[in-house]
């Protein structure tokens, strides 16, 4: 689990496999059982730490090969984080992921902090 450097919703991760594999289907049996575990979390640790509407995972994999999920929190309401406004300007359509609220390093170590407070 990584913190997406650019933050198109509070609270966007990337979900990385840990496996050197560059094809889902490469993914072995425990993989995808780990990919199950994490997640019902990581949806537990948005759910608590934000209170998402919806949630998407987009695997697009055009720059990093490695298998990995763009997981993106849905918001139909502005949320507030760190004294900043973080709005869901695609909502309801798909996500643009050429918008960046752009945080500052600190506003982005807050945020893992409450990632972090929330993961079970």
């Amino acid at each position: 689990m990584l913190l997406r450097p650019r933050q198109p919703t509070l609270g966007a991760l990337v979900l990385v496999c840990e496996e050197p594999v560059r094809a889902f289907g490469d993914v072995s049996a425990a993989g995808y059982a780990d990919l199950a575990r994490t997640t019902r979390r990581v949806e537990a640790m948005l759910g608590a730490a934000f209170a998402y509407d919806k949630i998407n995972y987009l695997m697009l994999m055009m720059v990093d090969p490695d298998v990995h999920f763009h997981v993106l929190p849905r918001y139909a309401q502005v949320r507030h984080f760190a004294g900043h406004a973080f709005s869901d300007l695609a909502w309801p359509n798909a996500p643009d992921l050429g918008f960046d609220h752009a945080i500052d390093a600190a506003t982005q170590a807050t945020l893992i902090a409450r990632l972090k407070e929330a993961w079970q």
